[in-house]
């Protein structure tokens, strides 16, 4: 009997089983008349339900599709309901100007939760679970001398996705520049993303990681099986995450507000961390999976598309709502937010060119994000409106110059980890096989 339970299909069930209250709720219409609470624990379940579903999909499309590309999909359905919101905001912004700041800062709060939670979390995670007891069966976890010197090892093929994403991350400093998110911004970071998609797409499907549990299941299956079910598996959670995501995050949203938090602070960062739930379950349980180069990897995928798709989109959303060309407009708080967002990204690069991330680099990041956040709430919770703003603002521009002094420091001090990364991009574009050297740790 317990064999049988352990039995893939068994899995499934069980995570179609978390979905299937939302999806009665939602077609019946009942969930209109949910409290907040049955609404935050219904759509929460299938949201968790979407993120187990769409991994797997992922999982099993590696053995058609190259590794990059499938991890791409699942990245992009997985922050679709960030999209979905943001592009709400700019929508709005066309009738009331004050929509285009709250646009600017879920954009910019989902971005840095990316990093600021997402990367050193995962690192963190990946490492407690390899060095926890006597697990060590994730290669992608080394032991350095001292506690903080643990790190989690990238696969060099990561190259294209940090070549990308450190050029959308310079021109993202150059945005505010121009008084609002114009054609121009929506031009060069989509076609960074367009040509990224065009650059992976061309890989050759890789052999990959030897798959258990429900991916294997399903790699086994002839082709003709296999598609329609990663299909069926990227469209249902596709689906739910469109549909349970929204509801979830807003039911966080009026649970902040009954405790008295602020509501420009709740769009920021507790919105953004709701409709970022997929993704950090996805990676969490790749990194269960002893896969932190996967986890990394779709991290990575997800940083990329928000930071060219999710930007360049919104001033196309905001014209055609407008009825005409217009530049998606913001105050000088948000460009600040937009800076700092940078800054942190380019920190967050800068400890990625030797593609490794150690404990101490994971803490730093933590500590950089949770300590700025706390003290911009304590602002908020403590003087009047615009003295908090302004004192915010100094704050931005200060954590700004920190992150963008800590990645330059970490430049100048693994010059030969940047020539290693520009060789390893060239032949990751290019399609040719790494030297062994650079394979090498």
């Amino acid at each position: 009997m317990t064999s049988r339970l352990r039995h893939p299909v068994f899995a499934v069930v069980g995570a179609l089983a978390l979905t299937l209250p939302w999806v009665a709720s939602w077609a019946t219409g009942v969930s209109a008349g949910f409290g907040v609470f049955a609404v935050v624990g219904v759509s929460g379940l299938a949201v968790l339900g979407a993120s187990f579903l769409l991994a797997w999909g992922a999982e099993t499309a590696e053995k058609d599709v190259p590794r990059a590309f499938a991890i791409a999909v699942l990245a992009v359905l997985a922050v679709a309901p960030e999209y979905a919101v943001d592009a709400l905001y700019a929508w709005q912004a066309a009738t009331d100007p004050s929509k285009a700041n709250l646009a600017v800062a879920n954009m910019t709060g989902a971005n840095r939760i990316l990093i600021g939670l997402g990367w050193s979390g995962i690192a963190l995670f990946s490492i407690y679970k390899a060095t926890a007891g006597s697990r060590r069966d994730d290669r992608s976890v080394v032991d350095r001398e001292g506690v903080l010197g643990d790190a989690v090892k990238l696969d060099p093929s990561i190259s294209t996705e940090i070549l990308f994403l450190f050029l959308a991350t310079v021109f993202a400093f150059f945005v505010p520049l121009n008084g609002g998110i114009d054609a121009i911004d929506t031009i060069v970071l989509v076609g960074l993303y367009v040509t990224y998609i065009a650059i992976i797409i061309r890989g050759d499907v890789e052999e990959g990681d030897h798959q258990i549990g429900v991916p294997a299941y399903f790699q086994a299956n002839p082709r003709r099986v296999r598609v329609p079910i990663v299909l069926a598996l990227f469209v249902y959670s596709g689906f739910l995450i469109f549909t349970a995501v929204e509801p979830f995050a807003h039911g966080l949203e009026d649970l902040g507000l009954r405790f008295g938090i602020p509501e420009f602070f709740m769009i920021q960062w507790i919105a953004p961390l709701a409709s970022e739930s997929p993704e950090l379950v996805v990676t969490a349980y790749l990194v269960n999976k002893a896969r932190a180069t996967a986890a990394f990897n779709a991290l990575i995928s997800s940083k990329l598309n928000q930071w060219t798709l999710l930007i360049g989109t919104l001033s196309v959303v905001y014209s055609i709502s407008l009825g005409a060309y217009g530049v998606l407009p913001f105050d000088f708080k948000q460009a600040a937010e937009i800076w700092l967002t940078a800054a942190q990204s380019f920190f967050a690069l800068a400890i990625l060119v030797n593609f490794r991330i150690s404990v101490r680099e994971a803490v730093t990041l933590l500590v950089l994000f949770v300590s700025q956040v706390g003290i911009e709430f304590v602002l908020i919770r403590t003087y009047p409106e615009a003295l908090a703003e302004t004192y915010s603002i100094y704050l931005l521009l200060a954590y700004t110059a920190v992150y963008i002094l800590l990645g330059a420091a970490l430049l100048a001090t693994r010059r030969r980890d940047l020539q290693r990364l520009a060789r390893v991009t060239v032949a990751n574009i290019r399609g040719t096989p790494l030297p062994e050297p650079e394979r090498a740790d």
